[in-house]
């Protein structure tokens, strides 16, 4: 999961209102639902300390939200008597939560949000292709290309003239599978997408495949389902493409377990993976963070830990967070602190299933592949 949609949140400061809030349903026992939750939300952050103009800002955002606005419910962050970042969730909170805390909290929000890829959808057909990107924002037009319009049909007669009208066809449907690949490439790489699928005409899909650029065409899977015309979006299409996302999910997961299981501390060579409080609180100091890796149930994401104004002001102790140029350092918990500075660091992070098998990840629930190769200190 990408964390850069955080950055309004990196240099402000705090305390933070964060808030995990579920819109309920949209009927009239639904509105009175949302009331009540939207006033008890609002006395929690005042119990826990939070300011008058913060808790009102909270209370207008939350008020202003429908079913539709966020179906499965929004994440607010607030401080300093305004709301700074409200996003959408992609799963439905199990209930709702209201924190007062030095940090925003954070954690909820990647198990919320999901590690649901950004997908890039192409409905093609012989003539060019529309772009959905899909996301937990919902969907969004990314953009159409339009290729050559004639010919584009072929005949069934043998005739010469015929036959060479079909050749003329045919090149016709390879320019615009060109075109289309071309158009796909680049809205890959202008959207930020994890994943790109194709649907529509069954010739003209594995022919704009054929043509993407390498990178593009590894995370790049095609669906029978779908197409361009109206009303051809079906339940079907829409299995695959979450199929395709939660594939891509497993894959991710999974070479990123195998580099940790890898590269982990030794004393008998460097290493690219780190875990454990101290040892990634070491690599966000230096921004090596290439991946911070998180496990829900691990229990030091609740340990305490020391921090600056700065995200790579962390420290294991408060002494230490002095040391590093923290005029005041704040307690908080070690994976708020981690998560604010691997989004500083535009570091990825992955949470690992909790069926995965313990001894495979990180000790405590918490570690980190680096940008370079580490050299452990000598004991």
């Amino acid at each position: 999961m990408q964390l850069s949609f955080l950055r309004p949140l990196l240099d402000r400061p705090g305390p933070w209102a964060t808030v995990y809030f579920d819109p309920a349903k949209n009927d009239e026992s639904g509105a009175k639902e949302r009331e009540l939750s939207i006033r008890e939300i609002c006395r929690t952050l005042e119990r826990e300390g939070a300011d008058e103009a913060t808790v009102r800002a909270v209370r207008d955002t939350l008020t202003g939200l429908s079913p539709a606005d966020a179906p499965s419910g929004q994440a607010v962050f607030a401080a300093g008597g305004e709301v700074v970042l409200s996003h959408r969730l992609s799963r439905r909170p199990q209930r709702e939560t209201a924190y007062w805390t030095p940090l925003p909290r954070l954690t909820p929000l990647l198990e919320l949000a999901g590690q649901d890829p950004v997908c890039l959808v192409a409905y093609i057909d012989r003539t060019g292709a529309d772009f959905e990107l899909r996301s937990a924002a919902g969907p969004q037009d990314s953009g159409h290309v339009e290729g050559q319009q004639r010919p584009v049909h072929r005949t069934a007669s043998a005739d010469w003239s015929e036959r060479h009208f079909q050749l003329k066809v045919e090149n016709t449907w390879e320019r615009n599978a060109a075109e289309i690949a071309e158009a796909l490439a680049a809205a890959y790489q202008e959207s930020g997408a994890d994943l790109v699928v194709l649907a529509g005409d069954p010739r003209e899909r594995p022919a704009v495949h054929d043509k993407l650029p390498e990178a593009v065409r590894g995370v790049t899977v095609q669906t029978e389902h779908g197409g361009r015309a109206a009303g051809s979006a079906s339940p079907a299409m829409e299995e695959a493409v979450e199929r395709a996302r939660q594939e891509f999910v497993h894959r991710r997961v999974e070479e990123a377990l195998d580099r940790f299981r890898a590269g982990r501390v030794t004393t008998e060579r460097p290493t690219d993976a780190v875990e454990g409080v101290p040892a990634v609180a070491e690599a966000a100091r230096e921004h090596r963070i290439g991946t911070l890796l998180l496990r829900p149930d691990g229990p030091d994401l609740r340990r305490e830990m020391w921090v600056g104004t700065g995200p790579d002001q962390v420290a294991v102790r408060r002494t230490d967070a002095q040391a590093l140029g923290g005029s005041a350092p704040v307690s908080v918990r070690a994976d708020d602190a981690l998560l604010r500075s691997a989004a500083a660091a535009s570091a990825d992070v992955l949470v690992i299933p909790l069926d995965e098998v313990a001894d495979d990840v990180p000790a405590g629930g918490l570690g980190a592949l680096l940008r370079w190769t580490y050299e452990p200190s000598p004991a």
